[in-house]
């Protein structure tokens, strides 16, 4: 495992407010398994997706603030962050300005998912939108959106519009599949990435491994390299 400094910007550790943590008790477990990976600092990033997940903000609050008096309580040295993992739509301006839902850590960065069948013109479109709405778009687990593994130069382009890129630590395990971990690892050799998160959902399912994916990344692509993809560029985040 890593020296500890790691910051997982997506993770859905708050209890009950979407598919990640099932209870107050998984979430605790899921905070122990995140800090032996070397974890010290997270924002907690619950879905919002219409008619799917659209749990309300002050419930997610007020789930979140029993998840930060838990550990305290079992004494577990980790910060904690409010933030969300937002799929995009057509009405996510009126959305994210009447703070239905949080940004990452209070900033202007949004953690942005698409569907895995999004075209391209569609990324682009609302990528454009929230930049030009004074938003940082992070398009979440970029490994998953056919559209960008069939042309990476799309990846270039968002990126080249402003947008920042996060892949999961499984995916650059190999954990779902050989073709995604190679895909991964092809962002990573290029520079393409800007973040690696856990996207862990439970404490026996979809589990943290992003002290083992930095622990690659280290080997792999060099000490500065992980350094900027889990500490770096998430803290920048946090510093706002």
């Amino acid at each position: 495992m890593p020296e500890a400094g790691l910051i997982d910007i997506h993770c859905h550790i708050i209890p009950g407010v979407d598919d990640g943590a099932e209870s107050l008790e998984d979430a605790v477990r899921m905070l122990r398994m995140e800090y032996a990976q070397g974890v010290r600092k997270i924002i907690a990033t619950p879905h919002y997706r219409k008619q799917y997940f659209e749990t309300p903000a002050e419930i997610i609050k007020r789930q979140f603030g029993l998840l930060k008096r838990a550990a305290v309580a079992a004494e577990i040295d980790i910060e904690l962050y409010l933030g969300c993992e937002f799929h995009v739509n057509m009405d996510m301006m009126e959305i994210l300005k009447e703070r239905e839902t949080s940004t990452l850590a209070g900033s202007r960065y949004v953690l942005s998912e698409f569907s895995g069948n999004s075209e391209p013109s569609f990324i682009r479109e609302r990528i454009y939108s929230l930049l030009s709405g004074g938003y940082r778009p992070v398009v979440a687990h970029v490994e998953r959106y056919r559209a960008a593994r069939d042309d990476i130069s799309l990846i270039e382009e968002i990126k080249e519009m402003g947008a920042l890129i996060q892949v999961n630590a499984d995916n650059i395990l190999g954990k779902e599949g050989f073709g995604t971990g190679r895909f991964c690892r092809k962002l990573l050799k290029e520079g393409l990435a800007d973040f690696v998160a856990s996207d862990c959902h439970g404490s026996e399912r979809r589990i943290t491994r992003l002290g083992e994916a930095f622990d690659y990344v280290r080997r792999k692509y060099g000490s500065s390299c992980a350094g900027r993809l889990f500490i770096e560029n998430p803290q920048r985040i946090i510093n706002k």
